[in-house]
């Protein structure tokens, strides 16, 4: 049994979620990426999964209690490195607006009002930040949407949204990096390949990211498909 006094001590970040699980508030998506990633390159959890202001550790019930990974993930974090000063990684990400790819962008300029020059004026006009993956492998919740562009997911989710698609909604950019079914907004899509599995790491964006968006037409977005083809 846990007495109070025992736990006093130790970092009040840390909750209990179930038998195996225990959470962390963090107050950045960075620090919850690198102690996502340090648990994780431990061995000593089963699993850590970073989300945008806390990490889900998961241990292995049958060889420690709850207590004992309490303790483990506490000292974890008393012996946490201090936040890098360097800035994360900056990734120029080429949208074609609308169309095909953005089925979705009219009917947004319609709700708020905007032309379809003005939107997406608002949508590159500023750096965002990958706040974390999820929902599919790789898909970015991309976050730092302009105000003036924030409307709902669709009530009626597509069954098939094409890889590289670009959506919009509750205060996020979403980007898929495989195809598959989706309920966001669509206004564009990246003529990027954000999966690959033949590279050691498959996924092209990552948690903390930063990311400008860069308008492109047709042509160019075939033209970028064919160049990464042929490398």
């Amino acid at each position: 049994m846990r007495s109070r006094s025992s736990r006093e001590t130790l970092d009040t970040r840390i909750l209990v979620c179930g038998d195996d699980l225990l959470s962390v508030s963090l107050d950045d998506i960075r620090a919850c990426q690198e102690l996502a990633d340090r648990l994780r390159d431990s061995g000593d959890w089963l699993e850590s999964v970073a989300g945008i202001d806390s990490v889900m550790v998961q241990f292995d019930s049958a060889t420690i209690d709850i207590d004992l990974a309490t303790k483990r993930l506490d000292e974890e974090l008393r012996q946490a490195p201090d936040a890098p000063d360097t800035e994360p990684e900056l990734a120029e990400v080429p949208i074609c607006y609308g169309g095909e790819f953005g089925p979705d962008l009219g009917d947004i300029c319609e709700q708020l009002d905007l032309t379809r020059d003005e939107f997406v004026a608002l949508h590159v006009g500023r750096e965002y930040r990958v706040d974390m993956l999820g929902f599919t492998p790789g898909f970015a919740y991309v976050g730092g949407l302009d105000d003036a562009l924030n409307v709902p997911r669709r009530k009626q989710p597509r069954v098939r949204v094409e890889a590289g698609s670009v959506g919009i909604a509750d205060g996020r950019s979403g980007i898929y990096a495989l195809a598959g079914p989706g309920g966001w907004p669509l206004i564009g899509r990246t003529p990027l390949k954000l999966f690959d599995a033949s590279e050691a790491d498959p996924f092209r964006l990552h948690a903390g990211m930063r990311i400008r968006f860069q308008p492109v037409d047709r042509d160019e977005f075939d033209t970028i498909v064919e160049t990464i083809a042929q490398s």
